[in-house]
């Protein structure tokens, strides 16, 4: 047996679960409760203690997943982002989730930054990074379910989809 894919499968699905989870954590859960606390003033403890935390671990849960996916892929790495050789549907899986790494670094985490008071900004620019992250966090959220089927049916189910 070789050991380093059967770990990396494993990485690759704990912290994967652990990324998505967060990300509908997120959309589902803090982002309409902090709106309710903003209203009541209770905000404070999730913005201080809670975000920050879940925000550590959303960012590099999401890296963790993406290189252990790439440990998979292995020498069908290029094949899958090309699209190649009966890879066409955990290609496309794997852009998804590359949209949604990017999503993550660039978009999300710097926008939470001035948004949690990590850096400085002003209101004006708080607001602006609220939509942002808003935006790019459903993005990933309707971007998780389509990358999800292609993922988990793109190894079992190679050209089943006509890919």
């Amino acid at each position: 047996m070789d050991y380093i894919p059967a770990l990396a499968r494993w990485v690759h699905f704990l912290a994967g679960v652990m990324w998505i989870g967060l990300l509908y954590y997120f959309n589902f859960v803090q982002v309409p409760a902090l709106k309710d606390a903003a209203a009541d003033g209770t905000g404070a403890g999730i913005t201080k203690h809670v975000a920050p935390r879940a925000l550590l671990y959303f960012r590099w849960s999401a890296v963790v997943t993406w290189l252990a996916g790439a440990t998979l892929l292995g020498n069908q790495f290029v094949n899958a982002f090309t699209f190649q050789k009966g890879m066409g549907a955990i290609g496309i899986g794997a852009w998804l989730g590359t949209i949604m790494l990017f999503n993550v670094w660039a978009l999300i985490w710097p926008n939470q930054q001035k948004i949690l008071g990590m850096k400085p900004a002003t209101d004006e620019e708080k607001g602006k990074a609220r939509r942002v992250a808003l935006l790019a966090s459903r993005a990933n959220m309707m971007l998780s379910m389509p990358m999800l089927f292609f993922m988990a049916g793109g190894w079992s189910h190679r050209g089943t989809f006509g890919l």
